[in-house]
């Protein structure tokens, strides 16, 4: 498949974006060649168009289904497997946070949970402890606030956000 100068600059900027979330730069391509082409395809698709290893697509391909961002999907008359993401930008935005809160989020919040739980805790100075209790608070609120945001549908979602924004804007006096 030739790419057109557009198509390009998105999946090379998307895949510089992924480096900086802390995302592999071909798993990032991957996901914005198949998010950017609309339509299933193929791992050797992916691979000639891309221009990488086919090892280095299946690596890719793997990940992204792990994160719950694309799946596998069939065309009749071939064997092959295809693969597609969704096309709706607040579906991907609401997979991708939840996925990360699952995977970063909970645990930590686990950890400090355990942390301020065990007896040695007490032993900690007094300013330590307040620290790691505001920390456990703040993620506890953040966390509760999440799962209440995704728990939303994209167009409600979009308004709280809108709405979020024009909040700030008549707080600090914005005109």
């Amino acid at each position: 498949m030739e790419l057109s100068e557009t198509a390009r600059r998105f999946i090379v900027h998307w895949g510089e974006m992924g480096t900086a979330w802390g995302v592999n730069r071909s798993v990032a391509q991957v996901h914005a060649l198949l998010y950017f082409h609309g339509k299933p395809l193929h791992a050797e698709e992916i691979a000639d168009t891309l221009s990488i290893a086919r090892s280095n697509v299946s690596t890719s391909l793997k990940e992204l289904q792990s994160w719950n961002l694309i799946r596998a999907t069939q065309v009749l008359g071939d064997r092959r497997d295809y693969f597609e993401t969704s096309l709706d930008v607040w579906e991907l935005f609401r997979t991708i946070v939840r996925e990360r809160k699952e995977r970063e989020f909970d645990p930590t919040v686990r950890v400090l949970k355990d942390l301020v739980s065990q007896p040695g805790f007490e032993a900690e100075r007094a300013d330590t402890q307040d620290r790691v209790r505001e920390t456990l608070r703040f993620m506890e609120t953040l966390g509760a606030w999440s799962d209440e945001m995704l728990r939303l549908s994209p167009g409600t979602l979009e308004k709280v956000l809108r709405m979020g924004a024009n909040v700030q804007k008549f707080v600090r006096g914005d005109n």
